[in-house]
């Protein structure tokens, strides 16, 4: 038992930035968009769990590739290559997008952590309950903001690893409820309605399965692992010494960890279509009522860990927000970026980190529906994603710029295929919008 143990514990260790990243892809607002899946259409979009899988995989193995290689960002290495308006319409759009979900994150967190801890807080029109609210998430920002500024490195990511253990509270909580095994067996075939709600929806959850964020911080965790293991100096100066086994490590470890955010959003679709879309509840408004809403069917147990769960991917969620905002905003500057550094040695860096967090605080004092401002959000990711995908593509493709590390024909077929299916995906929810369509 006790070798068993140590070998898990081993294996945790060992994984990286590609576990931390697929953990992160599980926030509240993959969380919400998964919710929100399983209760408009039932089991109908379970497919794009196993669908979505090799396309995470491959532009997330794309990502770390780059970083490894090069040594820089993804902003830096676009800023080296491509006109610099384009960076700046890349950066100001994820940036955005980012607060936004760093807001909602926020508000979401703060509504399950007191419908755990005092369930009338749902009662909002109570103004100590307001009160209350209040205090819990300026307290929780100011906590993740000292977090990620004052906690070196290394440490740091150990605490972002424990945090993604916290997803096992979505597969735990889908064993409470009765499945249907045939239907799921049956919803892992693909099929696309051709209606604004069905399109928005999938736009959504590819904007929260592969997210521009995604991109930006594992690229940025690869270089941070080189500087920790002195193969480079510091981000964006000078490509790492690095052999093969660090592209093996890396691919290892991304597998993983997008197999995991898989896993968990395969088990919170199916949790809310047993459940939410059974009972006819399809419109979910905020992070309690999918937690609260769960109760009847499943019970105070799994409510519970549906919230906790919440609060525990936020935790491990914003500090990749922001953080993959900061990297790229740095690299756009010309700054000195990565959590390797200290707030003196990066004040640019970690800025941006804490006027984000803060920005999306404040988001939460203007009576913004928080539950639909994470699922708009994921839908915004879904229309920004293919640019930078196609970017990326172009980028790893360039022998001059990887070397011997360019992609692989299986990769660019993967990678482009990822690229029409998302812009597709994206002009025919535009078009949804008009008159006519």
């Amino acid at each position: 038992m006790i070798r068993r143990v140590k070998k898990v514990k081993k294996f945790f260790n060992r994984l990286g930035p590609g576990f931390v990243t697929g953990a992160s892809d599980d926030d509240p607002t993959g969380i919400a968009t998964y919710t929100q899946t399983g209760a408009l259409f039932g089991y109908q979009q379970v497919w794009t769990a196993p669908f979505s899988l090799p396309f995470m995989v491959t532009v997330q193995e794309i990502s770390g590739r780059i970083g490894i290689v090069t040594g820089r960002g993804l902003a830096a290495i676009i800023h080296k290559h491509y006109p610099r308006p384009i960076l700046l319409i890349i950066v100001f759009s994820f940036l955005i997008t980012n607060i936004i979900s760093i807001g909602a994150n926020l508000g979401a967190m703060t509504s399950s952590l007191l419908l755990v801890v005092n369930p009338s807080s749902v009662d909002t029109t109570n103004a100590s309950l307001k009160t209350e609210f209040i205090v819990v998430i300026t307290a929780m920002t100011i906590g993740i903001i000292a977090l990620q500024i004052l906690v070196p490195y290394k440490a740091y990511m150990k605490i972002l690893k424990y945090l993604a253990l916290s997803l096992l509270a979505y597969i735990a909580a889908a064993f409470f409820v009765q499945q249907d095994l045939g239907k799921i067996a049956a919803s892992l075939i693909p099929t696309i309605t051709f209606n604004q709600e069905y399109l928005l929806n999938i736009v959504a959850i590819f904007g929260t399965t592969i997210s521009p964020y995604l991109f930006f911080w594992q690229t940025g965790q690869e270089v941070e692992e080189a500087v920790h293991h002195k193969q480079i100096r510091e981000m964006n100066k000078g490509r790492p010494k690095m052999s093969i086994s660090n592209i093996k490590r890396m691919r290892k470890d991304t597998v993983i960890g997008m197999f995991f955010s898989n896993l968990v959003m395969f088990f919170i679709i199916i949790t809310a279509a047993a459940t939410l879309h059974t009972a006819g509840i399809t419109d979910i408004k905020t992070a309690t009522d999918a937690a609260q809403a769960l109760e009847p069917f499943a019970g105070n147990l799994a409510s519970a860990l549906f919230a906790l769960g919440i609060v525990g991917t936020g935790l491990l969620a914003i500090p990749v927000l922001a953080g993959s905002a900061s990297y790229a905003v740095s690299e756009f500057f010309n700054w000195k970026a990565g959590l390797s550094k200290t707030a003196r040695q990066a004040v640019g860096f970690y800025s941006v980190i804490a006027l984000s967090i803060l920005i999306g605080l404040f988001m939460n004092f203007l009576g913004i529906p928080i539950f639909k401002g994470l699922y708009y959000a994921a839908m915004l990711n879904g229309l920004i994603a293919p640019p930078i995908i196609f970017l990326m593509l172009r980028i790893s493709s360039n022998k001059k710029i990887m070397g011997p590390y360019a992609n692989s024909r299986k990769i660019n077929v993967l990678g482009y295929t990822l690229f029409i299916f998302m812009t597709l995906g994206a002009i025919l929810l535009l078009a949804s919008f008009l008159p006519w369509f």
